[in-house]
């Protein structure tokens, strides 16, 4: 079954407001059973959700309860060694085609076309994407991924 994963917490399109907000990401889980990518720091021994910086303060309570529906973008390299010592699904990468998670997926940069069996991230980049067929993914990681649901 192919994974449906709301970029940031997005599901109809970019939104500032809303992108790693602890509220609007536990919203979408209850709500629709999304899985949710999230851009993780940790500094201080303190978490924060956040993609350009450290904006929403979490516990570590907020990352077990939802844990079965993260993909954890770890942001700096505290985050990287904290999720290290964990069982969650977590990666890292800045420009790089394609890293491999923790739990073993295949996940693909923004902009670049995904291999089979990778999780396609942001495929609104692409020309007609609402059109490609997306079958041979393991997954769909969208700022719309409510086209996918």
């Amino acid at each position: 079954m192919m994974k449906l994963i709301a970029h940031r917490g997005l599901i109809n399109g970019p939104d500032k407001k809303l992108e790693n907000d602890p509220s609007n990401i536990e919203n979408i889980i209850l709500n629709y059973n999304l899985d949710i990518e999230i851009d993780i720091f940790i500094n201080n021994d303190k978490i924060y959700l956040g993609h350009d910086k450290q904006q929403y303060l979490i516990d570590i309570d907020f990352l077990n309860k939802y844990k079965n529906n993260l993909w954890i973008h770890c942001k700096n390299i505290e985050s990287l060694n904290f999720m290290q010592k964990t069982d969650y699904n977590f990666f890292w990468h800045e420009e790089d085609e394609f890293t491999l998670t923790s739990y073993k997926y295949i996940w693909c940069y923004p902009r670049k076309i995904p291999l089979k069996g990778s999780i396609c991230v942001l495929p609104e980049n692409f020309e007609g994407w609402r059109e490609k067929d997306y079958s041979e993914s393991a997954g769909i990681c969208s700022d719309y991924i409510s086209v996918f649901i």
